[in-house]
C-alpha cells in the first residue's frame, strides 16, 4: 500500500473524530431555538453542503431573516462546548498516523467543519502536531461534492493524486476524492450506515476501524 505513498489527506469528523452524530442533530437544534419545526428530510438536504453554506440553506428554505453571519454564530455557539472539550478521537487513529510518519508520508486535513471548531478540537485531541496544514471547505469556498479541496490539499503536500491516500467516511466525499484520481480510504461511521455498500464498491481501502489498515502499512 505504502509503495508509491507520499502523501495523505485526512477528513476530520466521522473519520479521525467520533462526532458525526452532533451534526445529525445540531442544525434541527438551533432551528427548534430558533422557533422554527425542521422537516423530516434536514440531515439529507444538508449532506455535501459546506458549513460555510449552511446559514444561507436555511435563509432560503426556512425563511430565517437573520444575517448569515449571526445563524453562523448561533450554531457555532452550540458547537464549541463539543469541540473545545469533549471530541473523542476514533480508535485506531493515533496509530495509523504514527505509521504514516514514520515513514515520511506528509499528511495535512481537509474538512467541512470550520477552522474555529476544528483546530481546538484536533489541538485538544493531540492530533494537530501531524498535519501540516488544515483546509476547511468554508475558507476554499467549495463543498466535498467537488474535488476541489482535495487538489488543493495535495498540491500544497506536493504530491499527485496517484500517490495520495484521502481517508473519508461520506459516500459523497468518497466520491469525489475518486473522481479525481486519488487512493480512498474509506473508513466505517455508523451515521453512513445506509452508504457503506456503495462505499465499499468506490473506495480502494475500507476499514471498519483504523486498527485494520495496520497490517497494510
Amino acid at each position: 500500500m505504502l509503495s508509491n505513498i507520499k502523501g495523505a489527506i485526512f477528513d476530520a469528523d466521522g473519520t479521525m473524530l467520533d462526532s458525526m452524530y452532533i451534526w445529525h442533530n445540531i442544525a434541527g437544534e438551533y432551528l427548534i431555538s430558533r422557533g422554527v419545526t425542521p422537516l423530516p428530510d434536514l440531515n439529507e438536504r444538508l449532506l455535501g453542503i459546506g458549513g460555510h453554506e449552511i446559514p444561507l440553506f436555511f435563509k432560503s428554505e426556512y425563511g430565517l431573516a437573520d444575517s448569515p453571519m449571526d445563524i453562523q454564530r448561533g450554531i457555532h455557539e452550540l458547537l464549541e462546548g463539543f469541540y473545545f472539550s469533549k471530541v473523542p478521537v476514533k480508535q485506531g487513529v493515533f496509530k495509523v498516523l504514527d505509521a504514516l510518519q514514520l515513514r515520511g508520508v506528509k499528511m495535512c486535513v481537509a474538512t467541512a467543519t470550520d477552522r474555529h471548531l476544528i483546530e481546538p478540537a484536533l489541538t485538544n485531541c493531540g492530533l494537530l502536531p501531524y498535519f501540516s496544514r488544515i483546509f476547511t471547505c468554508g475558507e476554499e469556498m467549495t463543498s466535498k461534492s467537488s474535488p476541489d479541496i482535495y487538489v488543493r490539499a495535495a498540491e500544497h503536500l506536493g504530491t499527485k493524486a496517484s500517490e495520495t491516500l484521502v481517508f473519508e467516511d461520506a459516500l459523497y466525499a468518497v466520491e469525489s476524492a475518486k473522481r479525481a484520481g486519488f487512493i480512498v480510504v474509506a473508513v466505517y461511521d455508523s451515521h453512513s450506515e445506509n452508504d457503506q455498500e456503495q462505499i465499499k464498491s468506490l473506495c480502494d481501502y475500507y476499514c471498519k476501524s483504523m486498527d485494520e489498515l495496520l497490517s497494510l502499512l
